[in-house]
């Protein structure tokens, strides 16, 4: 493997085996566990000078924190994106500055690129030929489009309930896609089956690959920058699995371990209230959450009953002094539009879940006044732009 100087290897976040990249590839082989990379910090000289130096053209700029080289990278120049201002939205939460990291500029308009970035150059360097997923949507279409750019075959697993623009894509950038009738579970339980059935296939699922978390921290390095290195108060992170926000969190602890920054964001935790395994978990002072027995929330990207990596993400709240926030449907999709009329920007009902609960944290009087919150954005709002409009529709908009 085309591995970067620092990077270790991979380490169990359950038993704390160590292993080496080259023959542990997904999951823990002694417990099963989550697998972590990790790196030998006193081998990277990095400044904030030197940083700036850089172009600001793509998430692999941090390279040295990351498990492979830039050149061996299968990449669409994905991150590199914009930190809006929103001055509206500040004084309505009444704090001084609130900023929306808008994930929805990537290649295929979700977050979900960073960490398939990262995932498909493993699956390249692995020398798969084929890589396989579960998805509610947006991580299938990231998948399909890294995996075309690779040459790699790629067999993604939807819901009924995902997008048409979703669905349309992943065969667009030639994916092989099986649409299963019911929700996320559905989907997995066909993939797991297919996976039994073809021992060549690479997964590529969330927590499963030791990867995708790796490139979503990449968004915490940006923010920090793009902030002229202040580090916000808040970050607000609309919350399914929690890949992001445990890769933001790991992101965060890396650059105090550098010296590039002093002190941890607080990260929140957005859900819907019809699916809010995290939130009840953190309400209740649990390590781990419960699952959802019927989760219903129209924020499909969010519908995770049963997340496999609450610990982690309950750890990242705690740790950062954050919490979490659940939020009614209505009022994600009100805070969507909100959004887009007055600041402009687009947000998918799903990423709405962080804007709603922004304000719902400014109205429990979560914030003194002098904060910096950011808001990630982690879809474009046109990927689900009949959602957005039905809901106008049933007002008589």
């Amino acid at each position: 493997m085309e591995t970067t100087d620092a990077f270790a290897g991979l380490e169990c976040t359950d038993c704390g085996g160590t292993f080496d990249a080259d023959e542990a590839t997904h999951r823990c082989p002694e417990c099963g566990g989550i697998l972590d990379p990790t790196y030998d910090y006193d081998v990277i000289s990095l400044d904030r000078e030197t940083l700036s130096s850089r172009p600001f053209d793509s998430m692999w700029r941090y390279e040295e924190l990351l498990p492979f080289r830039r050149e061996s990278a299968v990449t669409m120049d994905e991150g590199a994106t914009p930190l809006v201002e929103c001055p509206a939205l500040a004084d309505e939460l009444g704090v001084e500055r609130v900023v929306i990291k808008d994930e929805g500029r990537n290649p295929t308009g979700t977050f979900k690129d960073r960490g398939q970035s990262v995932a498909v150059t493993a699956a390249s360097q692995h020398d798969a030929t084929d890589v396989a997923l579960a998805s509610a949507g947006n991580a299938g279409q990231a998948a399909a489009a890294y995996a075309g750019r690779a040459d790699l075959e790629s067999h993604v697993f939807l819901p009924a309930r995902s997008s048409h623009t979703t669905k349309a894509m992943v065969n667009v950038h030639g994916g092989d896609m099986t649409v299963v009738g019911g929700r996320i579970g559905e989907a997995v339980e066909a993939y797991e089956d297919a996976l039994a059935e073809h021992d060549d296939w690479y997964p590529l699922q969330t927590f499963v690959t030791p990867y995708r978390h790796e490139g979503k921290k990449t968004m915490l390095y940006e923010l920090i920058e793009q902030l002229e290195w202040e580090t916000p108060d808040a970050v607000v992170y609309p919350t399914g699995g929690g890949v992001g926000l445990v890769g933001m969190h790991k992101g965060a602890t890396e650059w105090r371990e550098l010296g590039l920054i002093d002190e941890l964001p607080a990260m929140y935790a957005a859900q819907a209230s019809g699916c809010a395994p995290i939130v009840e978990a953190f309400e209740a002072g649990r390590d781990v959450h419960e699952p959802v027995e019927y989760p219903d929330t129209i924020c499909g990207g969010l519908e995770i009953p049963d997340p496999g990596a609450s610990p982690q993400v309950l750890e990242a709240l705690r740790e950062s002094d954050g919490g979490a926030v659940a939020t009614d449907d209505d009022d994600v999709l009100e805070a969507a539009i909100a959004v887009a009329k007055g600041e402009g920007l687009e947000m998918a009902p799903s990423a709405a879940a962080a804007a709603s609960g922004a304000w719902e944290l400014a109205e429990r009087g979560e914030f003194d006044g002098d904060e910096t919150v950011v808001i990630l954005n982690t879809g474009t709002g046109n990927k689900q732009a009949d959602v957005l409009r039905s809901h106008l529709m049933g007002k008589g908009i």
